[in-house]
């Protein structure tokens, strides 16, 4: 005869091994598992073994300025405090923001050259531009709404500073036939336009793989109140205008 006594500890040992092994599957278990140092690093060891690994972009210091930065910071802004005697540090005019804008008359018969425009603007700008629409159908050009027409984008900080030095050392020299930006197209409050009939004097574009050349505008937004400061602040920056 089977004795109960035997039979009750052996209906509980497996009840008690299964209620075990349930524990051992509970996700605060898992956590803890994830959490371990040593298993995370296993983990995402093994885990970028099977990815595609991409290049890594080149490190830029933490102490890194542009050229043009350090030279407003250390001479330009004092050389307007004496010109214009500013009182406070913060009237002190700087450049705002940089837009360039590119229009494709082109694009009306053929929707794939304001493509190959952005990609031009972003190699010459260093970022990705957004694509200009029509606000309305003109039937004359034959433009529909919402059709794409150009492209833009606007630069700020260090890829402004940066846009701007090759813009002056760069690629106003390589204009055709350059006698000097116009000291007058200033628009009343700081604000400086400009044109430019071919985007291949910018050394980022090949001349050899662009479809077409187009022209592009190149507004220069500053804080200043008057023209007058605008204009010595653009001469600071080496701007060559007419005399």
């Amino acid at each position: 005869m089977a004795d109960p006594k035997n039979d009750k500890a052996g209906k509980e040992k497996p009840a008690k091994s299964d209620k075990g092994a349930d524990k051992a599957a509970t996700p605060k278990d898992s956590a803890k598992v994830a959490k371990d140092p040593k298993v995370a690093k296993d983990s995402k060891g093994a885990k970028g073994k099977g990815e595609t690994k991409h290049a890594a972009s080149p490190a830029v210091p933490k102490d890194y300025k542009p050229r043009l930065k350090k030279l407003y910071e250390e001479q330009i802004r004092e050389k307007l405090v004496k010109e214009f005697g500013y009182k406070n540090a913060l009237e002190v005019p700087k450049i705002d923001k940089i837009v360039l804008n590119m229009g494709v008359g082109e694009a009306v018969n053929d929707t794939k050259k304001v493509t190959a425009a952005a990609a031009d603007l972003a190699l010459i700008a260093g970022q990705k531009p957004i694509v200009t629409r029509a606000r309305k159908a003109i039937s004359t050009f034959k433009v529909r709404e919402n059709m794409p027409i150009g492209a833009k984008v606007t630069l700020r900080s260090t890829r402004m500073y940066e846009f701007l030095d090759r813009l002056v050392t760069i690629a106003l020299p390589r204009v055709r036939d350059f006698r000097g930006l116009n000291p007058k197209s200033f628009d009343g409050r700081g604000n400086y336009a400009m044109g430019i009939k071919e985007h291949i004097v910018f050394p980022e574009i090949d001349y050899d793989k662009t479809e077409s050349i187009l022209g592009m505008d190149i507004i220069v937004c500053t804080t200043a109140k008057s023209d007058d400061e605008a204009r010595a602040l653009l001469r600071a920056f080496n701007f060559p205008f007419r005399q």
